[in-house]
């Protein structure tokens, strides 16, 4: 097995802010580079429901699909398959959970995991997406302390 990703920090607003800028406003902090199009007017597209899509729309109006909501627990979990820049075949699965810490800060938990699947290939990419989270949590952190 190989290990999930695992990260946690905390956030000055309540859960229910906290997972609307995750969910709703996601088109908002997702940076481009962190995308298939690459294209700075992308729209970042998080369908709130189970079962709705993760895809960026280009401005041509050309969608790539990222992955699928599985778990739509608003304001304190979600969870999705994830594919960005992979076939749908080999989606790993994110899990974030939002935690209320009742002192109007949230700790936000995320785990991505499911690396196994993807056979020898499956470190790579983990570590790869480490590196990805890691770029990516300060964006939404700058448009959460935004408000």
């Amino acid at each position: 097995m190989i290990e999930p990703l695992r990260m946690s920090f905390e956030v000055g607003c309540p859960a229910a802010h906290a997972f609307d800028v995750w969910t709703t406003r996601i088109s908002r902090w997702w940076p481009a580079d962190h995308s298939v199009s690459g294209e700075d007017r992308l729209l970042v597209v998080l369908e709130g429901r189970a079962g709705g899509r993760i895809f960026e729309r280009t401005s041509m109006g050309v969608e790539f699909d990222w992955g699928q909501v599985t778990v739509w627990e608003p304001p304190r979990r979600l969870a999705y398959t994830w594919h960005l820049r992979q076939d749908r075949a080999d989606a790993t699965e994110v899990e974030i959970t939002f935690v209320d810490q009742g002192d109007s800060t949230t700790r936000v938990e995320i785990e991505h995991r499911g690396w196994e699947r993807l056979g020898a290939r499956g470190q790579r990419l983990r570590d790869a997406n480490l590196a990805g989270w890691t770029t990516l949590v300060p964006h939404y952190l700058a448009d959460v302390a935004g408000q």
